[in-house]
């Protein structure tokens, strides 16, 4: 069975060898958003013949294919997620790494009057908010 990402590839028209289809099946199951080194790292567990340079140029095609998004979350990593059929803002844990995805009705409507004050139609955006949990006695 295909996974949702490399059905897209085959609707991009990509040619899917046996790696490709791996590494979209690793990204596909995905629920983070991994770097390179761990896509890298989850497709040797399942095939150990495939080599980072494998894995940089077919997450570079999948990328330049409108396939995966590119995210740089301030840790100095290209990250990766599914190109989403929703959209959504992302909120990272400094401290951690962790990337939380959200949605909020109220910040899309605002960003939406900003640009219509500004003399402009929003066509679209990204939002990423740093930051780290509170800890008690915090507000």
């Amino acid at each position: 069975m295909a996974s949702r990402l490399e059905e897209r590839c085959i609707e991009q028209g990509l040619k899917m060898t046996g790696q490709r289809r791996v590494i979209a099946r690793v990204l596909s199951d995905a629920e983070d958003h991994p770097d390179v080194e761990e896509v890298y790292r989850r497709a040797r567990g399942i095939d150990p013949k495939i080599s980072i340079a494998t894995v940089y140029r077919t997450v570079r095609l999948f990328e330049e294919s409108g396939i995966l998004e590119r995210h740089d979350f301030g840790d100095g990593r290209a990250r990766y997620e599914r190109q989403p059929t929703q959209h959504h803002d992302h909120l990272i844990d400094t401290s951690t790494g962790r990337v939380i995805e959200f949605q909020s009705g109220e910040i899309e409507a605002l960003q939406r009057e900003i640009a219509k004050r500004l003399g402009f139609k929003l066509t679209g955006h990204r939002l990423e908010l740093f930051g780290v949990p509170f800890k008690d006695g915090d507000a």
